[in-house]
């Protein structure tokens, strides 16, 4: 933990769904902070870290069949979200301290190594444990970002020269305070508009460029549902999530690229250990990120698995969960 850092914890019940009764959420000590749990089943490790704006609801999917196929399936709402501490300070987002949790989970669970999960900003902290964690993380499965080695110059500098003068979500993220507003304003309409941006019922012909100085919202389209991928009951879920945690924790991970960046020099870059990569075709990331997934085998010496699923957007095991299981259960039977 960053030295003069303060979070807030929450003494609230812990988060649960009615709709998965055999997923137990509990708080675990990890890296200086707590921690919210959701797990279920008994074996070897599996950490599921999901992305933004999420919680570990957004493995509800994953965990019935890890149970079943022997597994102790266990995803952390990540630091700043749900029932987890959220630290105050910006740079206690950043990647070292994020992967940090993670990593410390496995010896405070009773365990010595992991199966590590990720999907969306838990997709580079997933990378991150395998890369730099070789004796704790025996595998490791992301689901939507490919891997790439640290870059040559800070990534915030990358995106401000290549984006320019043009709206940039990322970018738009880094001033504390302005997306966290946009966000709160309508929690539920926001999220609306944001998952259906990312899935694959967004047609992206309606995303033109905008300047700079826009804002993320107002222009995007509002569907009047976002079909079977997420229901009425899981919306209401991830709405009742942000209404109470808020959006300036999730929202630090963005404002911690060049600090992870300066960080990370000298990491290694390749990841031996057994890896699993599948994101949807239509996932807006993939297209950003050709170049990195076209050169990833090369990187990922042991790249077992490393699928497209045709018409899926963004949210990859909430779209098309029995895709992702099926890949996944064949993955692990690898191991």
């Amino acid at each position: 933990m960053l030295a003069g850092n303060h979070f807030i914890r929450r003494f609230v019940p812990m988060t649960s769904s009615s709709a998965f009764p055999n997923v137990t959420n509990r708080r675990v000590a990890t890296n200086g902070i707590e921690l919210n749990i959701a797990e279920q089943g008994d074996g070897p490790l599996v950490l599921m870290c999901h992305g933004f704006p999420e919680s570990w609801y957004s493995w509800r999917h994953q965990f019935q069949m890890l149970a079943d196929a022997g597994y102790h399936a266990v995803a952390p709402d990540m630091r700043g979200y749900g029932d987890s501490d959220k630290p105050t300070d910006i740079s206690a987002y950043n990647q070292v301290e994020v992967v940090n949790d993670i990593i410390g989970l496995i010896p405070a669970l009773g365990y010595e190594t992991a199966i590590v999960l990720g999907h969306d900003w838990g997709g580079p902290t997933a990378w991150s444990c395998a890369l730099n964690h070789p004796d704790k993380v025996t595998a490791v499965g992301v689901l939507s970002v490919p891997f790439s080695p640290r870059g040559d110059v800070p990534p915030l500098d990358a995106m401000q020269a290549f984006f320019k003068d043009q709206f940039f979500y990322q970018l738009y993220f880094q001033e504390p305070g302005v997306a966290e507003a946009e966000f709160e304003a309508d929690v539920r309409k926001a999220l609306r508009k944001f998952y259906h941006m990312g899935s694959a019922q967004m047609e992206l012909s309606q995303l033109q460029p905008k300047p700079a100085d826009a804002d993320l919202l107002s222009d995007l389209p509002d569907p009047e549902s976002l079909g079977t991928w997420l229901a009425a009951d899981d919306l209401d879920f991830y709405v009742n999530e942000f209404t109470r945690s808020g959006f300036r924790g999730p929202l630090n991970y963005y404002r911690n690229h060049n600090l992870t960046w300066e960080l990370t020099a000298g990491a290694p870059a390749s990841i031996a250990q057994p890896a699993l990569f599948v994101a949807g075709d239509k996932d807006g990331v993939i297209m950003m990120a050709a170049e990195a997934l076209k050169n990833m085998p090369q990187h990922v010496t042991d790249l077992r698995v490393n699928e497209l699923i045709p018409d899926i957007g963004h949210w990859t095991q909430q779209e098309a969960p029995e895709a992702v299981n099926e890949l996944l259960l064949g993955f692990l039977q690898t191991l």
